[in-house]
This record gives structure tokens, sequence and C-alpha cells, in this order.
């Protein structure tokens, strides 16, 4: 742990719990005047008063973690520069990142509720000129403060977790026959059947539904014996875990319906893949198969994009995965899933770069292809990528196709199977790629889009998308 000077946060979670700087000092086993110094930034704080902190608080220590920080960070500047204000000095960011790490997520709050209204301003110009002008929806921003929820857990969900290995302990299941188990368990547990509609399904109906007049769950026939154990899952965490979701909702303060529906389907998903991939078993099989994700989605019967995002949750305080970052994307760019465990964020403005090796995944079917990216702020990253498609296959009919990644740091890309034979030195055969052209600083780029708003005035942004539209 390096030095970590976070004096608010600490005054913060001692004002919470109604203590004097003399009660927790007395608590901690140290001079008053060596908290105050902490408390005002002076003095660091180490891992001795770390873990005092949390045995007297019983607080996960990640709230004090260097990787949240960096987070925040990469978020605060990517608003600053959005808004036409490019910070001027990044230690004004990180201390407000370090100090004050409610008001900088409360920034990038209103930051999202004002991307959110500039983009229906946009539509709703484009609407009024067309003759008809039909009712706009309010697009979805619900996700993000869903996908802020699991990145704040580093996507881990310890309730969840521990709840889903204690039942694949309990019945000692094997990986084959963890889809004839929820059956029987749906069944004698809960009185609800398990059946497979007959024909072919379409991508409306879902992979599964919930029959409540029938008590039944009702899979797609197209569905592998491990995507059907996982949408049985899912409804057992709704059945026995329920409440424990209806809790970690309540705490996580989301605004309204939508986002509660999604993170409840979230939280359900979360269950179901760790029922499917039991965290020790399954981070064991990782270390030892250098994360060789197609030997592990073999080993435990589910597919690709299943084990990414499993491995990007392997978080739990003492027996640590590496530290991957997750993301889905469509053909046309539309990012459907992102976590990370990592200090790499996701920009929430202007896109993703073209560079990013996860696009040409779509061009190689079939094919996990490797990079070692370089971002703009000097950060080296390996990148593992593969398109999958899912969806019933009968003639006429659609799958869906996405391309998906994991990524970590490079220092940690030795450990995996996919790196050998590459040199992994910081600056051989990196591809530069950076966050998206709005908020990216690499002025000399083949692939840029448009100018980046921290070198372009409104007008420079307006009249370069008015000569891309071809007005």
């Amino acid at each position: 742990m390096t030095k970590a000077y976070i004096g608010v946060r600490l005054r913060r979670l001692r004002e919470e719990h109604g203590l004097t700087q003399t009660a927790l000092a007395k608590a901690l086993d140290i001079s008053s005047s060596y908290l105050n110094q902490i408390e005002n930034n002076q003095r660091p704080l180490t891992v001795p008063v770390l873990l005092r902190i949390n045995a007297h608080f019983g607080i996960d220590v990640q709230m004090f973690s260097d990787n949240d920080e960096a987070a925040l960070v990469s978020g605060l500047r990517d608003m600053l520069v959005d808004i036409g204000h490019a910070p001027s000095s990044m230690a004004e960011v990180r201390a407000i990142a370090s100090n004050m790490p409610e008001l900088g997520r409360a920034l990038l709050q209103l930051h999202g509720d004002y991307c959110d209204a500039r983009e229906r301003a946009d539509m709703l110009a484009e609407r009024l000129s067309e003759p008809d002008i039909v009712r706009l929806a309010r697009l979805p921003h619900a996700g993000d403060q869903v996908r802020d929820y699991f990145n704040r857990r580093h996507n881990h969900v310890a309730e969840l977790d521990h709840a889903a290995e204690r039942l694949h302990q309990q019945v000692e299941l094997s990986h084959g026959d963890v889809h004839r188990f929820l059956r029987e368990h749906l069944l004698k547990a809960h009185g609800m059947t398990v059946t497979t509609s007959t024909g072919p399904s379409t991508a409306s109906r879902g992979e599964h539904r919930f029959e409540a007049e029938r008590q039944s769950v009702v899979l797609a026939p197209h569905l592998t014996p491990g995507q059907q154990a996982f949408q049985m899952a899912v409804e057992l965490a709704r059945l026995e875990h329920g409440e424990t979701m209806d809790r970690l909702i309540a705490d996580a303060g989301f605004d309204g319906d939508e986002q509660h529906r999604l993170a409840r389907i979230g939280l359900g998903n979360y269950f179901a893949g760790a029922l499917l991939m039991p965290y020790g078993p399954f981070l064991a099989a990782a270390e030892a198969s250098g994360y060789d994700i197609e030997w592990l989605a073999q080993r435990f019967g589910v597919g690709f994009e299943s084990v990414c995002h499993r491995l990007s949750t392997l978080q739990r305080p003492g027996a640590h995965g590496l530290p991957f970052c997750f993301i889905r994307v469509d053909r046309a760019g539309n990012v459907s899933k992102r976590h990370s465990a990592t200090e790499f964020q996701f920009s929430r403005v202007g896109g993703s770069c073209p560079l990013w090796i996860v696009y040409e995944a779509f061009n190689q079917p079939g094919r996990v292809l490797t990079q070692i990216a370089a971002m703009p702020d000097g950060r080296h990253h390996f990148w593992i990528s593969r398109q999958v498609s899912s969806g019933p296959s009968f003639h006429g009919s659609q799958r869906k196709t996405f391309a998906v990644s994991l990524g970590c740091e490079l220092r940690h890309a030795q450990r995996l199977v996919y790196s050998r034979g590459l040199d992994l030195r910081p600056g051989n055969d990196a591809t530069p790629i950076g966050p998206g052209c709005r908020v990216c600083d690499r002025h000399v780029c083949i692939q840029r889009a448009f100018p980046a708003l921290s070198s372009a005035s409104r007008a420079d942004v307006a009249e370069s998308r008015l000569s891309a539209s071809g007005t």
C-alpha cells in the first residue's frame, strides 16, 4: 500500500459514528495529535492504522483504495473537458478525489444529468424539423448509475458470492449436473417447474420467462445446459436471496424504479455466475490455467462471455484474482456492458477508440485477439478480445453478435497464457489508443473523427458535426 492521505474520508467516517477525535484515537491506540495530523493530511494513513480502523468499524478497506481515487480522477477530468474547462492543474482534481470523494461523485452525477438533458435536446431539435413529430422517449441513462455502483464495489458483491459458494459446497455440485440440480431444487423447495418451450424461439421472448399463474419457468429451446443453469440460477436468486438484493439496492441509493430494475437484474446475474463458477474453485482453475478463457468455459460448462465477466469479479479481500476490466460492444460501438476493477476507466463522453482491438474482433470471428495498448497518460494495458454470438439457430433467425474484451495492466500480462511469446516491455509494439475523440489528447491520430473539446471551441465542434453530416 502506498502512502495514502485521506484525512477527510477518515474524519467523515468518525463523524458518522458520532465519535470525537479523542475517542477514536483511544480506540485505535494512537495519540490524539497523531489522529489530528492524519485527518488534516499532515501524516499518511498507514497499514497498521488501517487494519485497526477495519477491526473497529467493520468497514471494507476498499473505501481507502487508490483504484477508487484513480477512477474518480479520470471521471472528473473527462467531465471538466466535456464542459469546456480542461483542468489546469491535475493536483486540484486529485485533491477533490482524495479528500472529498462524495463531492466528486455528486459532480459526476450532475454531469450525467446534464449529458442526459443535452442529448434529449439534440434529439428534439432533429425531430422538430420532421413533418410528423413523434413522442420522444427518455434516453436510457439509468444504467450508468447501476454500472457505477458495481464499479465502486470493484465489481465484487461479497454477500451474493458467499451465498452462491455455500450452496455449491452444500450440495457438492459437479459442473455437468448444475442444470439438473437446479431443476430439481426449484421444484422441491419452491414448487416451481422448469420447462422448455417448443418451436422456434424469438429474441422478443427472451431466454426465459416466469409464468406466475403456473409457477413455471419456461426456457428457450436453443439454450445449452450451461445457459439453462444460468437462467434457473437467476430465478433462484430472486426466490432465495430477494431480501439481500433489496437491501443492497436500498443501500445503493438509486434514484428511481428503472435503476432498481436494472440493479436487480445485475445482482441476479451476478449470483447466477457465482453459482456456476464458485469463487474458490474458479480462481484456482484460472490461476492454474494462466487465465485460459476457453479452457475455463469448457471446465465450468459456460460461455466465453460468462467467463470474461466472472474474471472481472474476483476481488475478494485476501483472495484476489487479477484485476481485470471487462467490456462488451456491438458493431455500432454501443457499450452494453462495462465493469472495471482496475485503474482503467471507460469514458462517459466521446465514445471509444476505433483503434481498440475489441472492434477488430468483428473482422476475425472465432479468434482470440490480443493487444498491448498505450493510453495518453502513459499507462499500458494488455487486452484480450473475441466476437461472441447468442440466440436461436434456425432458418430466418437473427442472432445477437457482440465483441467482448478483457483487459489488465501490462505488468500483470505475464501471468496470462495469451501473452506467451510477446514482448511485454512498455513501448514495444504498443498501439496508442485513447478514451474517445472528444476527450483524447492525441492530436496526431489517423482515426480522429473530430477535434478534442480541450482544444476546440464549441463552434469548431458544431462545424465538424455539420461537415460530417454533409450539411
